[in-house]
């Protein structure tokens, strides 16, 4: 009798589903074994993006052209070369559904702009983008897009080697390269380099999450609808643009992860993918399946090989071309389930039912493990709501092999507290088991909040908390009721989720600094324009303004979990909860954790039962001066435990406190 699976040993609510769990493995190990014979190596097979392309052969002195398009009737390269004449250059046929044309190498240059006219299988003739094009560049007159030959003379010479296991547990600042900046436009990539990433690195970030790189149409998708995907955002810079921005983060020790859109492409047939060689199901499921209703957008059908290889190349090609140190996973709930995770998931029943996805779920794991070997150490990182068992386990436990989930339910929380809640009836209990609450052996990432509680139609705690109060009233020397609580509380919460929420920890950029309003980028709307769509640097910056106090907390700690590594130690224990008072004590990497949720009570001489008998000392206080806070606790205090076991402090109202043995 063959022995379980381990993700199923440790969790025995699994055991009926263990069927499904070994089919799946079965599934993996079977296909990967196809791939090693038929290629060597998964990283061989995941090369369509050298094969396939507009690519210029130094040694023979030619350029190659191969399109995947098996049910269009002609294909032809058209643009500035050849005056875009549709008949001047066709491609010829094979039997695999790959067209082809060479030609000698002065007939294309860098720069050009090129297009396929494509005839297709249901008789349309159209001028669409290759597939795997290298830059895909907007007119700004007409607003098209057109491929354009990417070969420059002086490629980036790359200065800074980089290992991401090195950074250990990662802590993230999430960023959008276009809002980078302060002025009313898009910003470059070499700005952010250059202004932006020291920023992160002095804040005491170890690793940057860039979104809306692969190219989308339009600047309001936040780059989630990707037109092509091997092409970097063009309205930020060149590709030599974007690796001088990940070589200066790796030069600043930072990692850089690519917040790659895998689970759906734009809908649009001029700029992408859809129906490209008139079949009408090349890339995307045919029918209903192959749409996304909630989205406006295309559904991969991942069963299909072709398909599977373009996007695992998509993932090569990113590590390699651009070292990336590894991927946020975008939608990962809608890749997993047919009904694109719109449901309820009340049992494990939900996960592995006829509406799982395991097609999907065998190119996440292929995907997973490539990356691995492209890159070990990298990071992959899936966002998922549904909760599915085994994804961040080894895949021959059983799991689908990502390094970390993104913990949606926490930034959520607060969300509805602040909306619904008044502080006094806020459930210490209820806040402890949503934030400790996660899958035993898979590791999260923590997040108050990230760019989804920003954008328009929501706000950023900082706005839930002070509102239009912050239009008047942070000036250092003004005091106000509500931005002291606003301050407070803002510092609590993230302290408490860093500490209870998970094993890594994510932050959007200027929102460790209480960034005021939401994020809104330029539309019909408003105007085009580009007030909400910028981060205003000039009010951390600003010494007379309070904004400066919650980013010195937030350096305070970010430098307080790399200095006891925190994130890397196994999930807090708790002490003790005190529903009335509303403190909540927890126990994690040795250190005592103090959180007092309550309004206006501070208690005097708070016995806590201690683990050992070791004197203690306040390591981080969030009411400290430097903070922005009262400074009601005495630093320069010794706290010895009594021979009960007992250690008393004092815990100040709307605060928390963090004790470390003394040395």
């Amino acid at each position: 009798m063959t022995e379980k699976p381990k993700l199923v040993r440790d969790d025995p609510w699994l055991e009926p589903h263990q069927g499904a769990i070994e089919r799946r493995m079965r599934q993996f190990a079977d296909t990967l074994a196809e791939i090693e014979r038929d290629a060597g190596t998964l990283a061989a097979y995941a090369t369509g993006h050298q094969k396939l392309g507009v690519h210029f052969d130094a040694a023979a002195s030619r350029w190659t052209v191969r399109e995947w398009a098996p049910a269009a009737k002609a294909l032809s390269l058209v643009g500035d070369f050849n005056g875009w004449d549709r008949a001047a250059h066709p491609l010829a046929p094979s039997d695999n559904g790959v067209w082809s044309l060479e030609l000698p190498a002065d007939v294309l240059a860098h720069g050009q702009k090129v297009k396929l006219h494509i005839v297709g299988a249901d008789g349309s003739q159209r001028d669409r983008i290759p597939a795997s094009i290298r830059r895909a560049l907007q007119d700004p007159a007409t607003h098209d897009f057109s491929g354009q030959i990417w070969n420059p003379p002086q490629p980036h010479v790359w200065q800074h080697e980089f290992d991401p296991a090195a950074i250990g547990a990662p802590r993230i600042y999430e960023s959008h390269v276009g809002m980078g900046g302060e002025e009313l436009r898009v910003h470059t990539y070499r700005e952010f380099a250059d202004t932006v990433l020291p920023r992160i690195a002095t804040a005491g970030y170890n690793a940057v999450q860039l979104m809306a790189v692969q190219e989308h149409p339009y600047y309001g998708s936040f780059g989630y609808h990707i037109s092509s995907f091997f092409a970097p955002c063009s309205r930020f810079g060149t590709p030599e643009d974007l690796k001088y921005l990940i070589d200066t983060a790796h030069g600043l020790g930072l990692a850089v992860l690519l917040d790659v859109v895998h689970s759906h492409a734009v809908k649009n047939i001029a700029e992408g993918l859809n129906n490209f060689d008139g079949s009408g199901h090349q890339y995307f499921h045919d029918g209903p399946l192959g749409d996304h209703p909630a989205w406006d957008s295309k559904c991969f059908d991942y069963g299909r090989p072709e398909v599977r290889q373009f996007l695992l190349s998509n993932v090569r090609y990113w590590l390699e071309e651009f070292r990336f140190d590894g991927f946020r996973f975008d939608g990962v709930t809608s890749m997993l389930y047919h009904s694109r995770g719109n449901k309820a998931f009340g049992s494990y029943d939900d996960y592995f039912g006829s509406d799982a996805d395991d097609a999907a779920i065998l190119y996440l794991k292929l995907a997973a493990t490539l990356i691995q070997e492209i890159k070990p150490g990298a990071i992959a990182i899936a966002e998922d709501m549904s909760g599915m068992p085994g994804l961040c386990r080894p895949i021959e436990d059983g799991g689908l092999g990502f390094s970390y989930r993104l913990a949606m339910g926490i930034p959520d929380y607060w969300i509805k507290l602040l909306k619904h809640s008044r502080d006094e009836d806020w459930d210490i209990g209820e806040l402890w088991g949503v934030l400790a609450n996660r899958r035993h052996g898979e590791a999260t990432i923590a997040y108050a909040e990230s760019h989804d509680q920003a954008l328009v139609g929501d706000k950023t705690l900082a706005f839930w908390l002070m509102d239009q109060e912050m239009y008047w009233h942070m000036g250092i020397h003004d005091p106000h009721p509500a931005i002291e609580r606003g301050i407070a509380l803002h510092k609590l919460i993230r302290l408490t989720t860093l500490v209870l929420g998970g094993e890594a920890w994510l932050n959007f950029m200027g929102n460790e600094f209480g960034h005021p309003e939401w994020l809104d980028f330029p539309r019909e709307g408003n105007d085009w324009s580009y007030h909400y769509c910028r981060r205003q640097w000039s009010l951390v910056d600003n010494p007379d303004l309070k904004y400066g106090w919650l980013a010195e907390f937030d350096r305070q700690l970010m430098d307080f979990a790399e200095r006891f590594d925190l994130l890397s130690t196994p999930p807090a224990q708790l002490v003790h909860l005190d529903l009335e008072q509303k403190l909540l004590i927890a126990e994690r990497a040795n250190l005592i954790f103090v959180f007092n949720f309550s309004v206006a009570n501070s208690v005097f001489g708070y016995p806590i039962h201690m683990p050992s008998q070791e004197t203690r000392r306040l390591v981080l206080d969030t009411d400290h001066p430097t903070t922005g806070g009262h400074g009601r606790v005495d630093h320069a205090l010794d706290y010895p435990v009594a021979e009960d076991g007992i250690m008393k402090i004092y815990s100040p109202s709307r605060s928390g406190l963090v004790f470390a043995k003394m040395s």
